[in-house]
């Protein structure tokens, strides 16, 4: 019998990009977004009036792919860019009301998701693969 594949790697990548297609899919269809537009809006939600490299940090994306979502996110009107009161250069962004909608939207989805994966992984591998992933996140190699 041939050894479980353990490229860590490489199936996190499969994983990501597998989970990721069907999410991108069930998000748009629910609430118009991507899951890289529901990360920011999660993160604006959590920290209102957060700068866009704080927010571009916290979701560990460089300055011209947070600057390309955030303007998508501006035009769609989910989200608002203000100066920086005392940064002249710096931005702050906050969540409008439809971007609070779109957050609601995806909601049911997004509980969906995390039932079908409960039902797949059992409830203490999916707070396992929770708590992985946690920790892989924050892990500063």
């Amino acid at each position: 019998m041939a050894e479980p594949d353990q490229r860590l790697y490489f199936l996190l990548q499969r994983a990501a990009h597998r989970l990721r297609t069907d999410a991108d899919r069930r998000c748009l269809a629910a609430a118009g977004v991507t899951t890289a537009q529901l990360g920011a809006l999660f993160a604006l939600r959590d920290r209102p009036g957060i700068t866009q490299q704080r927010l571009a940090h916290t979701l560990g994306l460089g300055e011209s792919a947070i600057t390309s979502l955030v303007a998508r996110l501006t035009r769609a009107g989910l989200v608002t860019k203000d100066t920086h009161p005392s940064r002249h250069r710096a931005v702050v962004l906050n969540l409008t009301s439809a971007g609070e909608e779109s957050l609601a939207a995806a909601r049911p989805e997004i509980d969906r998701f995390n039932a079908e994966a409960r039902t797949l992984l059992g409830q203490e591998g999916f707070d396992g693969v929770v708590e992985a992933l946690r920790r892989l996140a924050l892990w500063e190699p």
